[in-house]
C-alpha cells in the first residue's frame, strides 16, 4: 500500500506524538477530527499503521552502552535462522541482513562494557556465526522513530 500525501502527513504527525488528538492533527493537515479518525482506522486496517507504542530512553532502563555487531555467518545461513538465534537476546534492539561483506548487523544495548562483552561472546558462539566485528556508539547523532520516509 502506498500512502497519499495526506495520509503520509497524518502518519508523520502520529509518529511525532501518537497521543495527539485527532482534532489537533486535523488542524495541522486540514481535516476534521472524524475524517482523521476514519483515515487512521483505514491505515490500521490496511496494515500501514501496525501499532502505537512508547519510546523510552534505554539509559532510563539501565542500558547505558550501545553497540553494533556485524555478523559473518556460515554458508547457507538463512535470515530466518539468524532471526531465531538473535530473538533470544533481550539486549538486541534490531537486526538486519545487509549488503557488503557482513551478512547481518545487530544493534545491541547493554548495561555496561562487561555486559556488552558477554552478549557479544554469546552471539559469537551461535552455531551459525563464523566471526563478528563490533563497534561501540560514542554519541548518537540522529535518530528517527517510525515516521517512514523523511519528511
Amino acid at each position: 500500500m502506498r500512502l497519499n500525501d495526506l495520509d503520509e502527513r497524518i502518519v508523520h504527525a502520529l509518529a511525532e506524538d501518537a497521543r495527539r488528538s485527532y482534532a489537533d492533527i486535523g488542524q495541522e493537515v486540514g481535516l476534521s477530527a472524524p475524517a482523521v479518525k476514519r483515515r487512521v482506522d483505514r491505515l490500521r486496517a490496511d496494515g500501514a499503521i501496525t501499532g502505537f507504542t512508547v519510546r523510552v530512553d534505554p539509559a532510563a532502563l539501565g542500558w547505558e552502552t550501545e553497540g553494533f555487531i556485524e555478523l559473518y555467518c556460515s554458508r547457507n545461513t538463512s535470515p530466518e535462522a539468524i532471526h531465531r538465534g538473535l530473538s533470544r537476546y533481550p539486549e538486541v534492539a534490531s537486526a538486519s541482513t545487509v549488503t557488503g561483506e557482513a551478512d547481518a548487523i545487530v544493534q545491541v544495548f547493554a548495561s555496561d562494557m562487561r555486559h556488552f562483552e558477554r552478549v557479544l561472546e554469546r552471539i559469537a558462539g551461535e552455531p551459525f556465526v563464523e566471526r563478528t566485528k563490533s563497534v561501540l556508539v560514542l554519541s548518537p547523532l540522529l535518530r528517527r522513530f517510525g515516521s517512514g520516509a523523511p519528511g
